[in-house]
């Protein structure tokens, strides 16, 4: 009798965190978290419209599956995305399923938030959406970034980041530059340590504000300014 052949050992975790992410108000925390700031258990249950207790049971699965990290702080838990490797894949997966464009959201609130998110987000740290995508391009044609073989800074690209003052250092084994499939544009966005420190960089100096509480971004004039001197953006690409 022919032997049969071992499970494979990864198939339990594979088949584990696909249990995690098929539940939609644990999928709906995730994406949430995107933004890559920490969250209360309160702020998820009513951005996901449901009840504390329902929120406490899915956190609680969230963080001893290793998706989620908490800390808590007097009575409030706050719990974020463990680290930039679940926030691509979360990223990821959200881009194999984003609707074609054949669905459309059902209310004007709905609309509007979706056409906010698609022009400019934060994408756990990096900047996503049509302004994340028109900056990785934009650094492309310039000659400050390859992507020959994923994304690579050029020695003008590190000339670049240093001219502005935005430091490279991580102090992490995380990437410098690494693709991140951007799920509305369908393209790949600057992630990595030099896309989050943009992305900070452009929150800090006021190129970039925050939209309401959620992940939504748009450039400021002073924003637009900048892009268009440093990169030749055009406002009118981003807006």
């Amino acid at each position: 009798m022919a032997r049969l052949t071992p499970p494979d050992p990864a198939a339990p975790r594979l088949a584990a965190l696909a249990a995690l992410l098929a539940d939609e108000t644990r999928a709906s925390f995730c994406l949430a978290l995107l933004d890559g700031r920490a969250w209360t258990a309160g702020e998820l249950a009513r951005h996901a419209g449901v009840a504390p207790s329902t929120t406490s049971e899915h956190l609680g699965k969230l963080v001893a599956g290793g998706l989620l990290s908490e800390e808590r702080q007097g009575r409030h838990r706050y719990v974020r995305l463990a680290d930039e490797r679940v926030a691509h894949l979360v990223e990821e997966l959200a881009a194999q399923v984003v609707p074609d464009g054949s669905e459309r959201p059902r209310t004007l609130r709905a609309a509007s938030v979706s056409s906010a998110l698609a022009r400019g987000r934060t994408c756990y740290d990096h900047l996503a959406g049509r302004l994340g995508i028109t900056i990785a391009e934009a650094m492309t044609a310039r000659g400050l970034l390859l992507r020959d073989t994923g994304f690579a800074l050029t020695d003008e690209g590190l000339g670049w980041f240093g001219a502005l003052g935005i430091g490279l250092e991580s102090g992490t084994r995380r990437p410098l530059v690494r693709a991140c499939l951007d799920w509305t544009e369908r393209r790949p966005h600057l992630a990595g340590t030099a896309g989050a420190a943009l992305c900070r960089h452009a929150l800090d100096a006021g190129w970039c504000e925050r939209i309401g509480s959620g992940r939504a971004v748009r450039a400021t004039p002073e924003g637009e300014r900048a892009l268009a001197e440093l990169l030749g953006i055009e406002a009118a690409t981003i807006r």
